[in-house]
Order: structure tokens, then sequence, then C-alpha cells
């Protein structure tokens, strides 16, 4: 079941992500990799930055996370993350599909560019890979994270914000 994650569903939110985000050790550059991978205050901030997460629940527990916010004219995933032993069940793919519902802005997603399992996840779903140019500027206009960050990341964009670039 899907559902909007609650206050009281923050540590299990944050365990979601820092036991998934173990699958970057190794991948991303190890400036960037911390453990925990997100803090406590960190993920304050994220949500009180606008993100709303929602759960995929299993059996009264939930087991994977993903975040929406809009950001101006856009709309950006945040944060997917599925427990390591429940991972290619589908269910990032149900988290996906059911924010898209949730907005008719055109969608953007951010990953770490060593993170292949992520973007073929989201080319998998129709989500293109920009260059690296329009990445650089899409990162600083739509997200708040680092330069270095900004320098190892990729971002892919889904088919409605093609059709907006053509207009």
């Amino acid at each position: 079941m899907i559902r909007k994650c609650r206050e009281e569903d923050f540590q299990a939110i944050y365990e979601i992500i820092n036991d998934a985000a173990k699958a970057y050790d190794g991948y991303i550059p190890k400036d960037c990799y911390h453990k925990p991978y997100m803090d406590k205050d960190s993920l304050k901030n994220e949500i009180a930055s606008g993100i709303i997460f929602y759960g995929f629940e299993e059996d009264g527990k939930l087991i994977g996370v993903m975040g929406i916010q809009d950001v101006l004219d856009l709309t950006l995933i945040r944060h997917a993350y599925v427990i390591t032993e429940k991972r290619n069940k589908g269910i990032g793919t149900k988290l996906l599909n059911f924010l898209k519902t949730k907005t008719d802005k055109p969608v953007l997603v951010g990953t770490w560019a060593t993170a292949k399992w992520a973007i073929s996840f989201y080319q998998k779903h129709g989500y293109k890979l920009v260059s690296t140019e329009k990445k650089d500027h899409l990162l600083r206009k739509y997200w708040n994270i680092p330069d270095r960050q900004i320098e190892t990341s990729v971002v892919l964009v889904d088919s409605k914000y093609h059709e907006q670039q053509k207009r």
C-alpha cells in the first residue's frame, strides 16, 4: 500500500534512506558518501524545504520511500529508496507511477552519475538524460545541492519536460 508519510514515520524514513544508500558505497565519490548517508538534521531540512514523502507499506511497515517536491514550474522526484532486502520487486516502480499521478508538471530526477542502476531504472520508465550543460543549469536552478554534487550528478527528465521545451 502506498500512503503519504506522516511525522511519526520520520525514523522509518531515516532508516530506509540510510539502509538503501549503502548501495552508493564505493560507487559515488568518497567525499560525497557519509555514514549515515543522510543525518536526521538533513532529513528534517529536506522535509522543511517542501519535499513530501510517500511510502510503500508492507505488513504495516514502511519498506520504501520516495519524495516529491514542486519547485517553480517543475516537479522533482527526491530521495527514492527501498530497503535492501526488498529491492528489485517493483516497489520503486509503484512509488514512481503513483507520484507521477500527483502532478501535471514536468518531472525531473537527479541522481549520481555513477549510480548506473538508478539511471537505468528511470530510463526504463521513459526518463531521458540531459546534456551536461543542461544538467548543470537544472541542478543549480531547481535543487539546493553543493557544487561537488552538481559536478558528479545527472538529471533525467520526463516527456512532459521535452514537450514544454518545444513550446
